[in-house]
């Protein structure tokens, strides 16, 4: 909040409420070689149109996106957000509400998710969606944890070296509690080694993981890859960019099993890194292995249609042992932000992104070459 009253009468109340006689007395506890034993040089308070001031000159002399280009990637990106976006997650009903704790009372709030988890559907080709995760990563760790429960707890995953490595280090951190082995495959000219990840995979792998487009923008063959895994009887999980899947093949044609992703790039700002969005998408035989909350519509008594929370498979909500996941929301505003960007875009409009965003590529690879001793790191086919 802007502004949050602290009076010393409402000090000297909070004070008595906590048994303490003085701020000093509160923070006894606190050893003194783990407080600040130097006054703070603070000036004097400002008027808050003054304090307003004084922040904005601050913040002027960052970088920002809107007056430099960046390029440093790596998951998060400066996309065109339309304005109608912003002008509409803005309105009450959706910037204030919090997790509908009586879901049915939130009508608003559950068909929004509704039509997001339709919209990832169609995207990537999968037969169901969840309410969102966090972010891609933390979706990409849910997802292996997903396919070790419901391989019936195989011990290795096998991933791509062409994930992001964030994603992979995030994987890495997942999987260390329940003692999983990752098995990394190198990647080749631009994709992941074929023949490397033929050997990777055995009766042992719960999963094959690659990123489409990969790190590096570069393509994967995803066919070979599922038949590779479905021969061992693992699961093939893909993380996408969804701004690609307006061009290219969605992954559930493919032959992906799980499917998640970023979602920054669906009209969500950089934000300095967050909040984000995680798309996760799977199979309908896998969705009660599936992690976060599902949104159904069904009718009322009266025959009327409605939409209710169908699946809830964390901790809070059934017994501890048979929860799949501790995510407890789906931060259901940037869902909101993706699920708008989807519908004012359709599918023409996505697919001229991809176009625009392939040959922008396309057109800086060319550039660059021209520089005298510059070339391209590979020669795979890439989209960014």
């Amino acid at each position: 909040m802007r502004y949050i009253s602290n009076t010393p009468a409402q000090q000297k109340e909070m004070l008595r409420a906590a048994g303490a006689k003085s701020v000093e007395d509160l923070l006894s506890p606190i050893p003194p070689k783990a407080r600040l034993s130097r006054p703070l040089n603070l000036p004097g308070a400002l008027a808050e149109a003054d304090l307003v001031g004084h922040m904005r000159g601050l913040a002027s002399r960052n970088a920002d996106s809107d007056e430099f280009v960046c390029f440093l990637g790596g998951g998060a990106y400066d996309h065109y957000i339309p304005s109608p976006i912003n002008h509409l997650i803005s309105r009450g009903e959706f910037f204030t509400a919090y997790t509908p704790y009586q879901p049915e009372a939130s009508q608003g709030t559950l068909r929004t998710i509704y039509e997001y988890q339709t919209l990832i559907c169609e995207l990537t080709g999968m037969e169901v969606a969840n309410a969102s995760l966090y972010d891609g990563a933390s979706a990409l760790g849910e997802a292996a944890l997903m396919a070790h429960a419901a391989t019936e707890g195989r011990e290795q995953l096998v991933i791509s070296r062409g994930v992001n490595p964030l994603y992979r280090g995030v994987v890495a951190t997942y999987v260390e509690g329940p003692g999983l082995r990752v098995k990394e495959v190198p990647v080749g000219d631009g994709s992941t080694d074929l023949g490397q990840l033929k050997k990777a995979v055995s009766e042992k792998t719960a999963a094959v993981i690659l990123q489409y487009p990969n790190f590096f923008g570069c393509l994967e063959d995803l066919e070979a890859a599922a038949d590779m895994a479905h021969r061992a009887k693992a699961l093939l999980v893909v993380a996408v960019d969804p701004v690609s899947l307006g061009l290219l093949a969605p992954p559930g044609a493919l032959g992906a099993d799980i499917v998640v992703g970023e979602g920054q790039g669906l009209g969500v700002p950089l934000s300095y890194g967050g909040p984000n969005l995680g798309i996760f998408a799977t199979k309908t035989d896998l969705i009660r292995r599936m992690p976060g909350r599902l949104v159904g519509a069904t009718v009322d008594r009266d025959g009327k249609r409605g939409f209710v929370l169908t699946l809830q498979t964390r901790e809070q909500h059934i017994r501890r042992e048979k929860a799949t996941s501790n995510i407890c929301t789906n931060v259901a505003l940037i869902a909101l932000m993706g699920t708008i960007y989807l519908a004012l875009m359709g599918k023409q409009g996505l697919r001229r992104v991809g176009e625009l965003a392939l040959a922008k590529a396309h057109y800086a690879a060319d550039a660059l070459t021209k520089i005298p001793g510059v070339r391209l790191r590979f020669a795979a086919p890439f989209f960014k």
